[in-house]
């Protein structure tokens, strides 16, 4: 039997995931978590054989959970969750040691197959996003300026070439409006760009926004 631990700060998404894998005679979602805290309490006091985890949560992201998960659990699967394209976070995901990382709108057959194939000791990037995958990662060997990023600094760049205000970024980061403003200031001197509109037209040139 596969123990899954859930972790996303949506309780109806947790609830839907949980209502479809409970159908699988060989699943069990033996527990949940909304945030990186709990999650990390629960996996160092619990035993689970993958994680399914929402790359963008509220305060701390799936990314920095799975940086302290990998530090403590190097072996545990994880398979990173976002509402994001595949090809935007999948690099920086598989390069922070995910096993998978797709995109909400997956069809349930291939989540099951990744959860099958990541307990079984593999990784699973989806065919759908392979091709891109592959650009991206051929990108980061040519230093593309975005691969500079850090995950964080995607994250920020991401929200703001959406259209968030510096304070909609905080709140939703559990961060301050100043620390948001450093890491913008940060994110145009690595891409050496001057404004927010030459961040989105970064953005759009590189395919980073769908």
């Amino acid at each position: 039997m596969i123990e899954l631990l859930i972790v996303d700060d949506h309780t109806i998404f947790r609830s839907g995931l949980r209502r479809m894998l409970s159908d699988e005679a060989d699943m069990h979602v033996a527990d949940e978590a909304s945030d990186g805290a709990s999650a990390l309490a629960k996996i160092r006091s619990g035993k689970f054989d993958v994680i399914l985890m929402d790359i963008n949560m509220a305060g701390r992201s799936g990314l920095d959970t799975l940086e302290s998960l990998r530090a403590e659990r190097p072996e545990l699967p994880v398979i990173m969750l976002s509402m994001y394209p595949e090809e935007q976070y999948a690099v920086l995901a598989l390069r922070a040691r995910a096993n998978a990382y797709l995109s909400k709108d997956v069809e349930p057959q291939e989540l099951l197959a990744a959860i099958r194939h990541v307990v079984g000791g593999g990784r699973y990037v989806s065919p759908r996003s392979a091709a891109n995958l592959l650009m991206q990662m051929d990108r980061a060997r040519e230093g593309a300026p975005h691969e500079k990023l850090t995950a964080r600094e995607m994250q920020v760049m991401m929200k703001i070439v959406r259209g968030m205000s510096l304070t909609d970024v905080g709140v939703q980061m559990c961060l301050s409006v100043k620390t948001v403003s450093t890491y913008r200031m940060r994110i145009l001197e690595k891409l050496s760009l001057s404004s927010n509109a030459e961040l989105v037209q970064y953005a759009m040139r590189n395919g980073l926004l769908d």
